[in-house]
C-alpha cells in the first residue's frame, strides 16, 4: 500500500512554522494593542512577552516532536500522554471549527484584498474565496513537496513584504513619530488592558506548531521538527518586534490606536497612496500563503485519527499516485467551503470555541512532565532547554489565557466546552466500531515507538 513520502526538508518545515504563524495579525492587531496600551515600551513589552511565550512553547514542543515524530504532531502527543479521547477531541475541534474556521477566515480575507485589485461584489468575494481554496487544495493533493514549495515561496514573499515595511520605517527621514524617552502612561486598569492586549498578541503568535503535523513527511523528523518549531518562533518574534518598532517610528501610539489600517497608514506616511496598494498586496500574499499551509498541515491530524480507528477508514488512505492523504485534505477544504458560504452564521460560533485551542496548548505543554515520568528512557534527540522552567512558563500563560477567557467571556467559553463535550460520545461511537483491518492503518499509537497510549 502507498505510504506518505518523507519529502519535506528542514527549510520547508521552518517556512511552514513561520508561514502558518504570520497571517494577517501583524497587519491588524497592533491597532488593538495600541488602543489598550498607549505607551511605546508597554506596546513593545507585550509583543516581546508574546514572543517569549511562543519560544517557550516551541522549545517544549520540540522535545515532544523529536521523541514522537508521527503524523498529526500534537494529536500524537495528547493521545500518548492522556489517552485517545484527548487526541480525538483535539482533532474534533480542529476539523469542525479551529482549523477549518481559520482556513475559511483566511480565504475570505485574501478574497477581500484581491478585491482591491479586481473589483468584486459580495457574492464575487465568496466565489473568489472558494476558487482560491480549491486551488490550494489541488496544490496540496498533488504532492507534499509541491505544497512545501508553495509554502516556501509564499512565506518568503510575505517576509519580503514585511521587510519592506520595516525598511521604510527605519529609513524614514522625518524622524520618529513616537517619543521613546517619554515617561510611561499607565492605563487606569492596567491588568485589564494587558489582558486584552495579550489576547491579540497570542493569536498573532499562534501557528508554529503546524510544523509538527507534517512530521511523518519530513526528512530526519527527530531533528528537523524541533529545529523548525524553535527557529520559526525565533524568526516570528524578531519580525513582530521590528515591525512594531517600524510602526511606531511612522505613527504615534495614539495614531495607531485610532487607525483602521495601521500597516497601510504607517507605510502611507512615506509612500502615500502607493503604500495602501503595497500593503494590500502584502496582506493578500500573507493570508493566501497561510491558508495554503493550513490546507497542507492539519489534514495529517485527521489522517492519523483514521489510522487509529477513530475516524472514517477512507481518510487513512494515501493517494496511490501523489502519496498524500488526499481525502483528508479534500474533506477539510469541503467543510471550510461550507463555512465560507455561511460565514455570517458561523463567524460567532468560531469565536466561541476557538479558545479551546489554548486548552490543548496547555495540555500538550504539561505532557512533557508526563513523558519524563512514564517514558524516561525514550530516545530524545532534543531535550527542552531550561526544563522545567521553560514548559512551566508556557503552561502558566496557557492556563491564564483559558481562565481569563472563562471569566471575561463565560458564554463563549461555555459554548466551547459544550462543543468539546459533544465530541466525547462521537469518540466512543468510533471506538465501538469493529476494526476494519485495512493494512494501511495502524493500531493506536504503535507508529514510531512501541509505547501504547494510556487507557481511557
Amino acid at each position: 500500500m502507498p505510504q506518505l513520502k518523507q519529502a519535506l526538508t528542514r527549510f520547508d518545515l521552518t517556512m511552514i512554522a513561520v508561514g502558518s504563524t504570520i497571517g494577517s495579525g501583524i497587519f491588524l492587531t497592533p491597532s488593538l494593542i495600541a488602543q489598550q496600551l498607549t505607551t511605546p515600551w508597554l506596546i513593545l513589552g507585550v509583543w516581546v512577552l508574546g514572543g517569549v511565550t511562543a519560544i517557550a512553547g516551541a522549545l517544549t514542543f520540540a522535545e515532544l516532536g523529536g521523541m514522537l515524530p508521527g503524523a498529526g504532531g500534537v494529536y500524537v502527543y495528547l493521545s500518548r500522554a492522556y489517552g485517545g479521547l484527548w487526541g480525538f477531541l483535539y482533532g474534533w475541534a480542529y476539523l469542525l471549527v479551529v482549523n477549518t474556521g481559520g482556513v475559511a477566515a483566511l480565504s475570505v480575507a485574501f478574497a477581500t484584498y484581491l478585491g482591491y485589485f479586481v473589483p468584486l461584489s459580495p457574492s464575487g468575494t465568496t466565489i473568489a474565496a472558494i476558487i482560491g481554496l480549491v486551488f490550494l487544495t489541488a496544490v496540496n493533493v498533488i504532492g507534499v513537496k509541491v505544497g512545501g514549495i508553495f509554502s516556501d515561496v509564499f512565506t518568503l514573499l510575505k517576509l519580503a513584504g514585511i521587510a519592506l515595511l520595516i525598511a521604510v520605517g527605519w529609513a524614514s527621514s522625518s524622524g520618529s513619530a513616537t517619543d521613546f524617552s517619554s515617561a510611561p502612561i499607565l492605563p487606569n486598569n492596567l491588568g485589564g488592558a494587558l489582558a486584552v492586549a495579550m489576547v491579540g498578541v497570542m493569536w498573532s503568535f499562534g501557528g508554529w506548531q503546524h510544523a509538527s503535523f507534517a512530521a511523518a513527511e519530513a526528512r530526519e523528523p527527530q531533528r528537523t521538527v524541533p529545529f523548525a518549531m524553535v527557529t520559526g518562533a525565533l524568526i516570528v518574534t524578531a519580525v513582530y518586534t521590528l515591525t512594531n518598532l517600524s510602526y511606531m517610528v511612522l505613527l504615534s501610539p495614539q495614531a495607531m490606536g485610532t487607525s483602521q489600517r495601521v500597516a497601510a497608514d504607517a507605510i502611507g506616511v512615506v509612500l502615500g497612496p502607493t503604500g495602501g496598494t503595497i500593503i494590500s498586496l502584502a496582506i493578500f500574499i500573507s493570508t493566501f500563503g497561510t491558508a495554503g499551509i493550513y490546507t497542507l498541515t492539519a489534514p495529517r491530524i485527521y489522517f492519523a485519527m483514521a489510522q487509529d480507528g477513530v475516524f472514517f477508514r477512507s481518510v487513512a488512505k494515501v493517494h496511490p499516485r501523489f502519496y498524500t492523504p488526499a481525502l483528508a485534505i479534500i474533506m477539510q477544504s469541503a467543510w471550510a467551503c461550507v463555512l465560507i458560504l455561511f460565514w455570517g452564521t458561523f463567524n460567532e460560533l468560531i469565536s466561541y470555541v476557538v479558545f479551546t485551542d489554548w486548552i490543548f496548548f496547555g495540555l500538550t505543554a504539561a505532557s512533557i512532565f508526563v513523558f519524563r515520568r512514564t517514558m524516561p528512557d525514550a530516545p530524545r534527540p532534543y531535550r527542552t532547554f531550561g526544563y522545567p522552567a521553560t514548559p512551566l512558563i508556557f503552561l502558566v500563560v496557557a492556563v491564564w489565557f483559558v481562565v481569563n477567557t472563562f471569566v471575561e467571556k463565560p458564554q463563549q467559553a461555555a459554548a466551547g466546552l459544550a462543543f468539546l463535550a459533544l465530541g466525547v460520545p462521537v469518540y466512543y461511537f468510533w471506538k465501538k466500531r469493529p476494526p476494519h483491518g485495512d493494512e494501511n492503518t495502524r493500531s493506536p499509537m504503535d507508529a514510531n515507538t512501541n509505547v501504547p497510549i494510556n487507557p481511557d
